[in-house]
């Protein structure tokens, strides 16, 4: 049977508000996404995963949606998701977007008929209480939003809401929600997209089982798939689960509910094993996570579009990650995470911010990179929350990092124009002519994962070598034994191997040139901040890159 083409895809992350302005407007847009098609393509990725640009007041980066069905004025019109669809398929790139089906904005049309009318069928989309209940939940903004319940004075009621307060949860129990859900799906659906990035998924399951004890509440996200697959049978439902990892099988079912569990656990442990310079918390959470159906996969990330959040660890394991990563209280959000980037936590080191990129292609799983990670751009603390993330695209290093001709103060986010993450310095423009850039190692970086479908194929073991900065997995697909290692340390070490079936080993794929491998048994050198991937001279290569070409 042909490969799902998830299971091997990666996958690179747009905020469509601040990635190109094509209209002198100040704020990114659609047709800014096209013009740049080709950057992410020739990065190597095989799928975008835009951000919200439906309809919305966008007090929460267009996650607090007004209309699901139409494109936010400030983006372009459905013409230009069309035109960008179509371009992306001549250029080879699947297309997935956000589905946010847990709570609207105040704002929308459904919940003010709600508000204004206790007889509107709409005043049952969403969830209603005489008294604020308790029932356990907490914010997910606990050090901003005090209570999960709200007063509403025109309702005469509370209205739940787990985020923000002018962002009530929709009640997902309700047949009527889920048909305008499956009909928001269709309809992206028959644009041309691949699927959908699905936020918020466990307070989904949460209101599914409120509703209907049935399988546990799990039986909405089989809904969904079944749904999305009548409408395009390789659609993709990638899924926000944040949760303890012995829980993922409940959201993966027999490979019936969520195609893709974004994975939370192993990417909080991939920080506390930077933070150690040691691989042991990663190998540790690797041999904890279950592995998933044949038609799932999990989805790896180092940084998304939110704060690094480390509730998978424990709280010393945590304040290790805070400590090393976070020193400053503004750095922090939420009491739990790190509102910084990739690129400043890793003081900036090209070197390791591209073995860190060695480590995220090289875990089981499809790798999802946010865009500016390639070239190192930095975060804007002076912006409030998960913001300081969210700042624009330094294409260049001229005027406003070459996203948009707007005066300053009409762009969405201030370009960031001071230090060492400046855009004078750091730019896709200076790194595209430079073979020992960030962008170019990246680059060389995915091209190379994509041709090693054995590390997508999870059947994947960690080798034991002796040198405790080095994670040292073994990938196998198909009697193809493929060997990554990477080192987390600044210390050269030397790797060896009792696995009797990876002798003969040859570089595919290295941060320098190193000698060849020893035999009898394996050794190999892996430098500082450094990578290699391996493989058996006597076995089928397939497309994966050595440092020197491509």
């Amino acid at each position: 049977m042909q490969p799902l083409w998830y299971r091997n895809a990666v996958i690179y992350q747009v905020d469509v508000a601040f990635f190109l302005d094509s209209n002198g407007d100040g704020w990114g847009d659609l047709r800014g996404v096209t013009e740049r098609l080709e950057h992410i393509r020739g990065l190597g990725a095989s799928c975008i995963w835009l951000l919200p640009f439906y309809q919305s007041p966008y007090r929460d980066g267009g996650y607090d949606v007004t209309d699901h069905l139409a494109v936010d004025p400030r983006f372009g019109d459905i013409a230009d998701f069309a035109i960008l669809l179509n371009k992306a398929e001549s250029l080879g790139l699947r297309v997935i977007v956000d589905l946010v089906p847990q709570h609207t904005s105040d704002e929308h049309r459904w919940f003010q008929e709600a508000r204004h009318d206790p007889k509107s069928p709409y005043r049952d989309y969403y969830v209603w209480s005489d008294e604020p209940l308790d029932t356990g939940l907490e914010p997910v903004f606990p050090t901003v939003e005090d209570s999960v319940w709200t007063w509403d004075e025109e309702a005469q009621r509370f209205y739940r809401h787990m985020f923000y307060g002018f962002e009530p949860d929709l009640e997902l129990g309700n047949p009527r929600v889920r048909e305008e859900i499956r009909r928001i799906m269709a309809f992206w659906l028959r644009m041309g997209v691949s699927g959908f990035r699905i936020d918020a998924v466990p307070y989904m399951v949460e209101r599914a089982r409120a509703a209907d004890r049935r399988d546990d509440g799990y039986w909405l996200l089989a809904e969904l798939r079944e749904h999305a697959s009548l409408h395009h049978p390789e659609a993709v439902l990638l899924g926000e689960v944040d949760v303890p990892a012995d829980v993922y099988p409940d959201y993966f079912g027999a490979g019936d509910r969520i195609s893709m569990v974004i994975d939370f656990w192993t990417n909080n442990h991939t920080f506390l094993a930077l933070a150690r310079e040691q691989s042991e918390p990663l190998a540790r959470a690797l041999d904890r996570r279950p592995a998933p159906p044949p038609r799932a996969q999990y989805a790896t990330f180092l940084r998304n579009h939110d704060e690094l959040d480390l509730e998978r660890l424990a709280e010393s394991e945590r304040n290790e990650v805070l400590d090393r990563f976070a020193p400053e209280d503004d750095m922090r959000a939420y009491d739990r995470g790190i509102r910084r980037r990739l690129a400043p936590m890793l003081d900036g080191d090209t070197r390791r911010v591209a073995m860190a990129h060695a480590l995220l292609m090289s875990l089981p799983g499809a790798p999802v990179l946010l865009y500016g990670d390639e070239i190192g751009m930095g975060e804007d603390l002076s912006r409030p929350e998960r913001k300081a993330v969210r700042t624009v695209m330094q294409w260049t290093d001229g005027r406003n990092a070459g996203f948009s001709l707007a005066a300053d103060d009409q762009l969405a986010a201030p370009a960031i124009s001071d230090g060492p993450f400046g855009y004078e310095k750091v730019n896709v423009a200076q790194q595209s002519q430079q073979r020992d850039s960030l962008l170019s190692l990246v680059g060389n970086l995915v091209r190379s994962r994509l041709g090693a479908e054995e590390i997508g194929a999870e059947r994947c073991e960690v080798l034991e070598t002796g040198a405790p900065s080095v994670l040292c997995l073994c990938h196998e697909a198909e009697g193809r034994h493929l060997v990554t290692a990477v080192n987390l340390s600044d210390e050269e070490v030397t790797c060896e191997l009792s696995d009797d079936r990876l002798t003969g080993l040859t570089d595919v794929l290295s941060d320098r040139e190193y000698p060849a491998p020893d035999d009898k048994p394996t050794k190999f050198v892996v430098g500082g901040y450094g990578y290699r991937w391996l493989r058996r001279r006597d076995e089928p290569f397939s497309d994966t890159l050595h440092p020197d070409q491509g």
